[in-house]
């Protein structure tokens, strides 16, 4: 018997059929050669789980009108060459919101497979959350 995916799981397929995922470790290495860690995660979830130093808080209400090159509420780094790397806490709504920024034109967005939650699982370097939005998480 097959049981046929919901809507919401097709979607998510769909967006990493896409997406040229990374793991934790593929991520740090391109984060410590200049690409840009986003965490789009709500204040409460990093309070409790951690941040990653360097990275970036947009939160997912606000992550394409920051990172849209074209946009007026953009930030000083949207540029459509921009290498960014998406992470949430598990690697779902990521996938979704790299596969949204692809749309934007950031063709080279993308995401962490297993989210934060792998990252420190690995021993990759996090610090203490609760960093306010817009601002870069202290190294």
């Amino acid at each position: 018997m097959t049981v046929a995916l919901s809507a919401i799981d097709r979607m998510l397929a769909t967006a990493r059929d896409r997406i040229a995922r990374l793991s934790a470790c593929a991520a740090a290495a391109e984060h410590a050669d200049g690409a840009l860690i986003v965490d789009i995660r709500p204040e409460a979830q990093r309070r409790l789980e951690g941040e990653i130093p360097g990275s970036l808080i947009l939160e997912r209400n606000v992550l394409e009108w920051r990172l849209d090159p074209t946009s007026s509420a953009r930030i000083a780094e949207a540029a459509a060459d921009l290498r960014v790397i998406i992470v949430c806490s598990e690697g779902y709504t990521s996938s979704l919101a790299a596969a949204s920024l692809q749309d934007l034109g950031l063709h080279q967005a993308t995401d962490i497979v297993g989210g934060f939650l792998r990252w420190q699982a690995i021993g990759l370097p996090t610090v203490d959350g609760g960093t306010p939005a817009g601002r870069y998480v202290a190294h």
